[in-house]
């Protein structure tokens, strides 16, 4: 618990956990699985003691400059339509499957890239 005060509104009200940091990085990074409709690799959060995720973008990613330049923090939520529709976030990127059982949206919040993950299964 912070000392100023107590723990954020989004995990002692809203309910969401943390999952993970995102950061962006241009470097290769060993383990790296693409996903292809985003055009972009992922790395290191499988060995991450702490949830690090590297995000390592293709030249032609249509994917807005906060994403691809601002780290950024990631909830796992029961459901992610309901937050959607609950907060009236602005949508940087609409409800997609990047891997089998999960599904992920990335919002804006006070200007920072915050990603919202369900697991499906």
């Amino acid at each position: 618990m912070r000392k100023d005060s107590g723990l954020p509104q989004a995990t002692m009200e809203w309910g969401w956990r943390y999952h993970h940091i995102g950061v962006p990085t241009s470097r290769k990074m060993p383990g790296e699985r693409y996903i292809a409709h985003l055009k972009f690799y992922v790395s290191g959060f499988p060995e991450s003691p702490v949830g690090v995720e590297w995000m390592r973008f293709e030249p032609d990613c249509s994917l807005p400059d906060l994403i691809q330049n601002t780290t950024h923090v990631a909830f796992e939520v029961d459901d992610l339509d309901l937050e959607l529709k609950r907060h009236n976030f602005k949508i940087l990127i609409p409800p997609n499957p990047p891997s089998d059982g999960v599904r992920v949206a990335m919002v804006e919040i006070n200007g920072a890239p915050v990603e919202l993950m369900e697991f499906t299964t």
